[in-house]
């Protein structure tokens, strides 16, 4: 019996590995022009100096004991933690079902309802804000926490429906109408079949959800009076009125929830593919 040899492998010439090579340093080039930012702002919170200096002269944890001992700075974030957990539950939920009838419905308009819903994300950010301002200077919600998170709510909402829609557009519908036909009533069948399989959708728009109200800075400027100072509007009036330091200890922060949220989405993505 005749044994099979495989071929043998020959390695590509140097030459035919360059355009790679030159796609590789690229990328690499442009993915450490974008990130240089953040690797300037993290040793920065850990400066010893007494002002903005670039590299530290020294280490300390003064900046983040400052954010944490100040109590304009503890007010802020308790009000972004607030508003940013409602609006993830509220948007949470209304997507959600507004990706149900957007995908499971059968109707004239469908489309056009689903432009008008992720609207929020493309228009711009400035002309959104003087709207609702305008808006909520009427109805009195200017300076409340029921003003900042239902406009963020506006903002988060379309997040949420776009990451559920893709979810529900892979969805096997069979399973559905296996658990109708023994018995189970439609919200047992949603409660029991649907959710769990499209729960990692439903967490990750949940958590972009969070991260955009948390970070939101244009709308907070211009409805949060002096009752809803988020922490993004609290660096904003650090950075407009005083050079403090403690804004890179609170942009480390944010840098870590950020880094925490795309470790976490990519976490599900992989376990769904499993």
């Amino acid at each position: 019996m005749r044994r099979l040899i495989p071929p043998h492998r020959t390695s590509r010439p140097f030459t035919d590995r360059i355009p790679s090579y030159l796609l590789y340093l690229f990328c690499g080039l442009v993915f450490f022009y974008l990130i240089m930012p953040i690797l300037i702002v993290i040793p920065m919170s850990f400066s010893s100096a007494r002002f903005l200096k670039f590299p530290p002269p020294g280490f300390s944890l003064q900046w983040y004991k400052n954010y944490l001992m100040s109590r304009d700075w503890m007010e802020a974030t308790y009000v972004s933690l607030k508003v940013a957990s409602a609006t993830t539950l509220i948007s949470t939920f209304l997507g959600t079902l507004l990706a149900f009838a957007l995908v499971r419905g059968r109707f004239p308009g469908k489309n056009l309802i689903y432009s008008f819903a992720v609207s929020p994300m493309i228009v711009p950010l400035i002309i959104l804000a003087i709207a609702i301002y305008f808006f909520y200077s009427e109805l009195k919600l200017v300076g409340t926490l029921l003003g900042m998170t239902a406009a963020h709510t506006i903002l988060a909402t379309p997040f949420v429906l776009v990451i559920v829609s893709s979810n529900l557009k892979g969805f096997d519908e069979t399973l559905e109408r296996a658990a109708l036909s023994l018995g189970a009533s439609p919200f047992k069948t949603f409660l029991w079949v649907t959710l769990p399989i499209i729960k990692p959708g439903v967490i990750s728009g949940a958590f972009f959800a969070f991260i955009t109200s948390f970070d939101e800075l244009v709308i907070a400027i211009f409805i949060a009076g002096t009752h809803a100072v988020t922490l993004p509007k609290r660096m904003w009036d650090g950075i407009r009125l005083e050079i403090d330091p403690t804004i890179s200890a609170v942009s480390s922060i944010f840098i870590g929830l950020s880094v925490l949220l795309m470790v976490f989405t990519e976490f599900l993505r992989r376990r769904r593919k499993t």
